[in-house]
Order: structure tokens, then sequence, then C-alpha cells
């Protein structure tokens, strides 16, 4: 099988990225990657039609051995999303995930907490490997309601155990994310960056590494402690002080009366009662934060509390952002659904690395490519039970370019008449069985 044409153009990218036989390997395998039913490298050949036709060694290497870095690939597809990012900030997208595995000679893997199977009085770990994720939050001109986090950057988090045994230095989720933060901002040092992520994020690790252009959007315990700005020198002898008097916590901002709003944030319509206030925390007082309080009053979200360094943002502008965290938890699922994020089986460092975090990349391509082009050719499936779909989801966008490769395949066979019209409404049949 091949890729229509329109999608192979955007992996004509990374040609700045992969030598030219590389980067042909790669398209092929990229085929298999779209097509495959088991998304392991040899059912990627398989499904690419490459099976006996080139040796398996000669697409494991892609990964295993070849000399291509995954950070310039992901930039690489950042400069793809840059027309549909406008003039103002960037906003960002950090979390991990965790993809499951099997066995003790794969690189990096380990006991990691699975959010997936814990809840708030139970806490389950799982073996597997952890993935520290950035991505980019687009608003396409199709779905101007809808954000989209396409990711774009990646680190593999080894816990104490993992670090030692394969002999790395072991680094914290929080310092591999001011990693990628660095990587992305000091490649557009003339760029705005707004990051948003959950409170594993949202400490004073992350907080005081910040690059100089990016902020940083987060949640708030409801107890911390917040000082005003430090009052004026004057003159007396003695160090000057570092703090302001001291502000009421979120909780106390909270019963107070407030003003009630409804907005329109995780997808439907809230009632709320918010609060913000310009304040500094304890151990960063030099940074002026806009921290904002609420109380939902339906949809069950309870007390809570955010901040960020965009110190004059609205407490609006803050709450939607944060709101719009959620599309990377989307993304998660889609890879791991259709693009078979966790099923790699590559054990060595580099295949390890550099293989599963393809996966999101290729989700990333997708989503532009049908931005572009698959828009013009998707048809929504005929579900009589399922009136209420407005938009194409991922898997529409994974069926569509599945179609059109088929269909400009068969274009080249020179059918005509009634067996061509057949031949498509089986290949479209099986497209949508595949997923």
């Amino acid at each position: 099988m091949n890729l229509v044409t329109s999608f192979v153009f955007l992996l004509q990218e990374f040609v700045v990225v992969m030598n030219a036989k590389t980067l042909k390997n790669f398209t092929t395998l990229a085929a298999g990657w779209i097509f495959a039913h088991r998304h392991t490298v040899t059912g990627m050949i398989v499904a690419a039609g490459m099976a006996g036709v080139k040796h398996h060694s000669t697409f494991h290497r892609i990964f295993a051995a070849a000399h291509w870095s995954l950070d310039a690939a992901g930039l690489a597809v950042f400069r793809l999303l840059e027309p549909y990012l406008g003039e103002g900030t960037i906003l960002l997208g950090i979390d991990d995930t965790l993809a499951r595995k099997r066995g003790l000679k794969i690189f990096g893997v380990g006991m990691h907490h699975d959010p997936l199977l814990s809840s708030r009085g139970h806490t389950v770990t799982n073996w597997g490997l952890d993935w520290v994720v950035l991505g980019v939050i687009v608003r396409f001109p199709l779905w101007p309601d809808r954000p989209f986090c396409l990711p774009i950057l990646f680190r593999l988090y080894l816990n104490k155990k993992a670090a030692d045994k394969w002999r790395r230095k072991q680094r914290t989720r929080p310092e591999l994310a001011v990693e990628l933060l660095r990587v992305l901002c000091n490649h557009r040092k003339n760029r705005r960056f707004n990051a948003v992520a959950d409170s594993t994020y949202g400490g004073h690790s992350v907080l005081a590494h910040l690059p100089d252009n990016c902020d940083l959007t987060s949640r708030m315990l409801l107890n911390a402690r917040l000082y005003d700005a430090p009052p004026a020198a004057t003159g007396k002898r003695g160090r000057p002080r570092k703090r302001g008097p001291q502000l009421p916590t979120p909780e106390q901002m909270l019963q107070r009366r407030l003003r009630r709003q409804t907005l329109t944030i995780y997808g439907r319509r809230q009632k709320m009662r918010i609060c913000d206030v310009l304040a500094r925390n304890f151990k960063l007082p030099d940074r002026p934060l806009r921290v904002v309080a609420v109380e939902a009053l339906t949809g069950g979200r309870g007390r809570e509390a955010f901040y960020s360094t965009c110190h004059t943002a609205t407490a609006i502008e803050v709450l939607t952002w944060y709101s719009w965290r959620w599309s990377i938890e989307q993304t998660f699922h889609d890879s791991k659904q259709y693009l078979g994020f966790e099923a790699p089986q590559g054990w060595s460092r580099r295949a390890v690395q550099r293989t599963a975090p393809m996966a999101m990349l290729l989700y990333s391509l997708i989503v532009v490519w049908f931005v572009e082009h698959g828009h013009r050719a998707y048809r929504p499936i005929t579900r009589p039970w399922y009136v209420t779909k407005k938009r194409a989801s991922f898997a529409d966008m994974f069926i569509t370019l599945r179609r059109e490769s088929a269909r400009e395949q068969i274009s080249t066979l020179g059918l005509a008449g009634a067996g061509r019209r057949k031949i498509n409404q089986i290949v479209e049949h099986l497209t949508q069985l595949a997923v």
C-alpha cells in the first residue's frame, strides 16, 4: 500500500531530518503504519506490502540505528503548524502518559502510576514506559471552538530503579518538561509561548526555570500562601523585604460574596463563582501571578484554584486556557487506539526512544493533512443511531486518509464503469472496518 500523494508531501518536511534513503524507507513504513492492524515494525512491513521485498532489518534500523534526531523531526512538524498559530502567544500542552509494556530487557521500563486504573482512593501502578510529551494547542479554521493538542517533542522518564539499571542520571518529570520547553523556545526566540499543564508541572521546579519567552498556566493548592508586592525601599539599614503583606488563600477568597458567571468550558456550559487577584507565591516573590479561585455550581468540579504567569490575563482567559489542556488527553487516547502508541516492541535505547513517539508525530501530521486536504473528501459514516455528531473525529480523519490512499491507487489501474464504482465501495467499507 502507498499513501495518498498529498500526505507524502507532508512527510517531505523530514528531508532536513533524515537522509534520502532513510526518508524513502520511512515513507514506506508510514504507509504500513496507517494500514497495519498490529503496529509493530514487522506488522507495518506486511501492511506496506514490503515483506520479502526488502530485508526487515532495513526498516528496524530506521529507529534503532539510523542517524536522525527526534527533536529535529518534532520541530519540522512545528514548522508545518506555524501558519495556523497566528501572531500572538502560542499555547502549549504538557503532560505525561503511560505506555504499558511487558518484558525486563526493554530500555527504561519500570513501574509507574497508571492514571486510567487509579482513582482518588486507590492508586494502581503498572509496568511500562512513561513519556513526557509537549504539544502545540491549535484551533483550526474548520473548528474554531475545538482545540487540538498536536505533539511535537518527547522525553522518556526513568524512575530510580530504571535509571540505576541503565546507568543514566535520573531526572524528574518537571525537569524533562523544562528541557522540552527550552528546546522549542530556543528554536523560536522571537515568539511568545504559554505552557498549560496540570499540578505535576505547576510547582517551583518548573516555575523557577521557565525560558524568558514562556509563561505557565497551571493549578494551585487551595491553601497556597499568597503575598502582595514587596514595599518600596525605605532607605533604612537592613535587608529590604522580599514579600509584601500576606493575602488571603484561594480557599479564603471563595468564602466571600463573589460574582457568578456562566462559562462554556470542557465542551459544556457551567455556572460558577469566580474571583481573581494579582499575587506572588512564597518561593518566587519576584514573579507576579494571576491567581483565580473558582467554585463550580454545576458540573461537580467543586472548588479549584489556578494561576498564570501571564499576570495581565483575565480570570476567564486563565480558566479557558486551562480547559484546553484536556485536548492532550484526547491526543493520548487516539494515538494509543488508532496508531498503536503502546504497540512497538523494540527494546534497545534508540528503538524505544524513537519508535513510539513517531506514532504521535503521525497523529499531528494526519490532523494537518485533514485540515489542508482531507476535509474535502470527508463523508460522515452513516449511523442512524448517532444523529448528534456535527464534526469529524480523529477516527474519521484516519479513515479518510486510508480511503483516499486506496482510491488513488485504484485510479491508476485504468478501471471504468460500474466495476470501478463497486471496487471503490468495497474499499471504503473495508477501510471503515479496519479501524
